[in-house]
């Protein structure tokens, strides 16, 4: 294997812990760390994913070419691997099943045979076989680890409907709202916020440091009221409300498609805050940074029936982030920070009804902002856009008159079935064939027993707060005389979620 493979691969075969410890604290206790970690074997409770390495096998020049698009970090060469191990694998797995066959042959014919001599002899071809079958075994192991850690790298295919290249080249599918206002310094929500006493960054930066902030009166009320009005939408459209664990293990982030730490980066990047543990045996922990990683965990390991689906989940958590970025206009103040409230939308739905859910998220969504009156647009994202999950992915963009641009307020991704072969999410089919059967799961296309497939998942941002605090502050401030703010628009759809009178806003 070539040595370009082997810090990726070790990423996915193995899983880092930090190694900073903490010395007067109780045995057993927990802490954040944000020391270089150490490797250590993979803690996990879930079958190792389940990918389809003979379609793979199958579609190399594809493969290649939608990894090139992506600019996703395939080390050169991997997907030739990929073939050549999937080649020994199925080499070494039918050597072994004629050693296993031969072996289980010696057993039956050593109870049958009489003559001491004879059976010595036959004992001795059974211990060979023994040695023979146990280093296939440990072959055939080796091989499929290799296989493994070299899939997983690869991305989800693209649909052929997305845009090629980078940001710049996305698709605007539709505009809504009124026409959108001019660009002023004057409406950068930081000033606003500072001015009418609802932001406090400065006491984020003493308490905690940069990218945490303070949300005081009107602007605490205005996170209340818009999880309340975004969750009454989503229940209105059938979505289950969840409240999600916040902490997740570090492996069912990776099943989801998060990068825990990028390995690509010099040095390695943290993307999560980890959670380390002076007790060896705990799992490696992470701060999850989207509801959407507990929520794909909640569904991970059970088979559904094709009757129940789709299942439709609104989950309320907080994401936590470890890189809010440099330090510049696209991280001022709200619109990049290590914590913040999310409402999230999540579905699980059969391989041939995710195109049609896809739609049906962008449409709650899109009703969502509708209510609160700014100036949003949907984007068709291109390929260089999409993470190793999406097979596609559709952003919602505000306008933001204090930044002088647009900002990400939602996005929207089917994954297809990428999240659901490593969390093993699977369903019985109804009726017919599956249209993507697995090797593996061949002996269930029978009469007796319809055939289990994975399933597609997707989600959709049903409300990230901070940004959307800022679209609303930057587009509702209003003016004195003297160009002071004094006050905020509001759109009346969140007046029925507010929990208090105040004097600076105003329902319009």
């Amino acid at each position: 294997m070539s040595s370009s493979l082997l810090p990726s691969l070790s990423h996915c075969c193995q899983r880092q812990r930090f190694n900073f410890v903490l010395q007067h604290g109780p045995k057993g206790s927990r802490f954040l760390s944000a020391k270089a970690p150490e490797v250590q074997p993979v803690t996990t409770v879930l079958p190792k994913p389940r990918l389809d390495y003979r379609a793979i096998s199958e579609s190399i020049v594809y493969k290649s070419h939608n990894a090139f698009n992506r600019k996703a970090p395939l080390p050169i060469g991997a997907l030739q691997s990929v073939v050549r191990h999937y080649d020994e694998q199925k080499r070494l797995s039918s050597k072994l099943g004629l050693k296993r066959h031969a072996r289980s042959n010696l057993g039956e014919k050593m109870r049958k045979i009489r003559d001491p001599i004879e059976k010595q002899a036959v004992l001795e071809e059974a211990k060979l076989l023994k040695i023979e079958v146990t280093d296939l075994e440990q072959k055939l192991v080796t091989v499929e680890d290799i296989l493994l850690g070299l899939a997983l790298q690869i991305p989800n295919d693209t649909h052929p409907g997305v845009p090629l290249g980078p940001e710049e080249a996305a698709a605007v599918l539709s505009t809504h709202g009124s026409d959108p206002i001019a660009a002023s310094g004057n409406r950068d929500h930081m000033d606003v916020g500072r001015a009418l006493g609802i932001l406090d960054f400065e006491a984020g930066a003493t308490v905690t440091g940069s990218s945490w902030y303070y949300l005081l009166g009107e602007a605490a009320l205005l996170e209340m009221a818009l999880t309340n009005y975004a969750l009454s939408i989503a229940l209105k459209h059938g979505f289950r409300f969840v409240t999600t664990p916040d902490v997740v293990r570090a492996d069912i982030a990776l099943r989801c498609g998060f990068q825990p730490r990028d390995q690509n980066a010099d040095p390695p990047v943290s993307q999560m805050y980890h959670i380390a543990s002076s007790n060896p045996s705990h799992p490696e922990l992470v701060l999850s940074g989207t509801a959407e990683i507990p929520l794909g965990g909640m569904f991970a390991n059970q088979i559904f029936t094709e009757q129940v689906l789709p299942l439709k989940v609104v989950g309320l958590g907080r994401s936590f982030r470890a890189e809010a970025g440099a330090r510049g206009a696209d991280t001022r103040g709200l619109y990049r920070v290590h914590q913040f409230s999310k409402l999230e939308l999540f579905v699980v739905c059969s391989e041939d009804a995710s195109e049609q859910a896809m739609e049906e998220l962008r449409n709650v969504q899109t009703e969502i902002f509708e209510g609160l009156n700014f100036p949003f647009r949907v984007l068709d994202m291109p390929t260089e856009e999409l993470g190793a999950s999406a097979y596609r992915k559709y952003d919602m963009e505000a306008w933001m008159p204090g930044r002088g641009s647009w900002g990400e307020i939602s996005s929207t991704s089917n994954c297809t079935d990428y999240q659901a072969r490593r969390l093993h999410i699977r369903y019985r089919r109804s009726s017919g064939p599956p249209k993507h059967t697995p090797p593996s799961f061949s002996s269930a296309s029978t009469q007796s027993a319809p055939a289990i497939s994975f399933a597609h998942t997707l989600n959709g941002t049903a409300a990230a707060i901070p940004r959307l605090i800022v679209a609303l502050i930057e587009n509702g401030v209003t003016f004195d005389e003297a160009g002071k703010p004094v006050g905020l628009d509001l759109p009346s759809t969140l007046k029925p979620f507010w929990h208090d009178t105040s004097s600076i806003i105003r329902w319009t």
